[in-house]
């Protein structure tokens, strides 16, 4: 895939410039740099116990862009805005050294740009990728965390919402069963991974290619088995698949579908007091998935008005796909990161996003050097395509669950993100930033486009 950054880095890079000095002389006037520490409360490292809570509220504008025509799943070419809010109340109990229980629960409100539609690569991670969802609170993980020691040595891990345990074994097995987010597990990354501290675009914080199983909302239930040792580790995941794409209600029976996800993690030591971590990723999908070659053929033969996926047999059909995803650490304030990614793309797109192929890189930069030690400044690029009957497919007028423009001349999309975090010195726990999207040919359409997409996001950690 062909991509043309050096424009969009230019004007992304002058916005964040003048973002940047303007924010840092109003800080550096009228407040000292609070260094304190990253929730609002403390917590405890010794009670058996664990309740947190956090806030992520994200805005985000573009501006009218160039359209020559738009379908009804297209970003919208008007101005628009619109703002997100996820809330999520944690709660654990360790009932052992090797033994815990989670519990999560959530609400998500407001929407993404669009309806959250006419983007592979979306630009707000927490936006519903249903609008017609309410914002009522809904349980998002209960979970149940087994470790298994396999030997004696071991090393001291900081609590999280996710898991409050103190120590580990160097080597054992940790088995997770319940309702959970399988990105919690697979495709980490210290660079680009989170909504709430990083960058904010869906290929930029996951594997665009990795279509892995969730409800609309990102969760599902399953079970998980690590094994990790020192230099590496290798876990398994089965879970739970929709019923239908993009949708709320998880198969249960998994004779009709079902989830399988492999990955292996090496930590190998490549600079000295450097961490560095490389994942590979695969994956099987198997459920009542439309075959985009089919839906073609079904609208060539008229046998329906347009092409569309969902129109077909009930069927129980494989979708597979690979991905690489790896991290490193150049100095105490410098990190990059890399994923690829790609899947079969005979079948449609059914869980994450409309992407068979991706490329994504960059790294961040902590404030040091300009004395803001807990700033930190990240700049991302990515490409994305899909196969070729699926550029087919919507090119003759065919709607995915995210995509559709009503024709189609094909482009890869290119993504640019650059963002700016700091903590604002009101009091401990608040963290604001500010963010830059560029997208050329949303959609994978050279008829739309370029978009910018300015956005700002406040955090809460409790």
């Amino acid at each position: 895939m062909r991509c043309s950054f050096a424009r969009p880095f230019c004007l992304t890079a002058l916005c964040l410039l003048f973002a940047i000095v303007t924010f840092g002389s109003v800080a550096h006037a009228q407040f000292d740099y609070d260094s304190g520490q990253d929730t609002v409360f403390q917590h405890s490292e010794t009670l058996p116990w664990w309740l947190s809570g956090q806030g992520n509220f994200i805005f985000q504008w573009h501006p009218s862009f160039h359209a020559d025509y738009s379908g009804p799943n297209s970003f919208e070419h008007a101005s628009e805005q619109a703002a997100s809010e996820v809330v999520t109340l944690y709660g654990g109990l360790q009932m052992s050294p090797t033994m815990e229980a989670l519990v999560d629960v959530e609400n998500a409100g407001g929407s993404g740009l669009s309806q959250t539609l006419g983007l592979a690569g979306f630009v707000n991670v927490d936006a519903v990728r249903n609008p017609s969802l309410g914002a009522e609170p809904y349980l998002a993980r209960l979970e149940y965390h087994k470790v298994i020691p396999l030997s004696d040595d071991t090393i001291d891990v900081e609590r999280s919402p996710l898991s409050i345990l103190t120590q580990l074994p160097v080597r054992r097995l940790d088995i997770h069963v319940g309702k959970f987010d399988l990105a919690d597990f697979f495709d980490l990354n210290a660079v680009a991974n989170s909504s709430h501290s990083d960058f904010m675009n869906w290929t930029v914080v996951n594997n665009g290619a990795w279509d892995y199983a969730a409800d609309t909302r990102g969760y599902t239930y399953g079970g998980v088995i690590d094994y990790e040792d020192r230099w590496w580790g290798l876990q398994f995941a089965e879970a739970l698949i929709s019923k239908r794409a993009n949708g709320l209600i998880l198969q249960k029976n998994l004779q009709d579908a079902h989830s399988e996800n492999y990955e292996l993690e090496l930590r190998p030591s490549l600079m000295e007091k450097r961490s560095t971590n490389i994942r590979l990723l695969a994956y099987t999908n198997f459920a009542n998935m439309g075959d985009y070659h089919e839906a073609i053929d079904l609208f060539e033969a008229g046998k329906t008005p347009e092409p569309e996926i969902s129109d077909h047999r009930m069927q129980n059909d494989l979708k597979y796909g690979f991905g690489v995803n790896a991290d490193q650490e150049f100095t105490d304030d410098i990190r990059g990161f890399v994923r690829a990614g790609w899947n079969e793309g005979d079948h449609e797109s059914f869980n994450y996003t409309e992407v068979n192929e991706t490329v994504a890189f960059g790294g961040d930069v902590r404030g040091t050097l300009w004395d803001r030690p807990r700033d930190r400044f990240g700049v991302a690029f990515v490409g994305n395509g899909i196969s070729h009957r699926h550029q087919q497919y919507l090119a003759l007028g065919g709607l995915g669950f995210l995509l559709g423009d009503g024709r189609l001349t094909y482009g890869p999309e290119e993504i640019m993100e650059s963002y700016y975090s700091f903590p604002i010195p009101v009091h401990s726990g608040f963290f604001g930033a500010l963010d830059v999207q560029y997208i050329n040919n949303p959609a994978y359409n050279r008829d739309r486009g370029p978009v910018v997409v300015p956005g700002v996001r406040l955090h809460v950690e409790l």
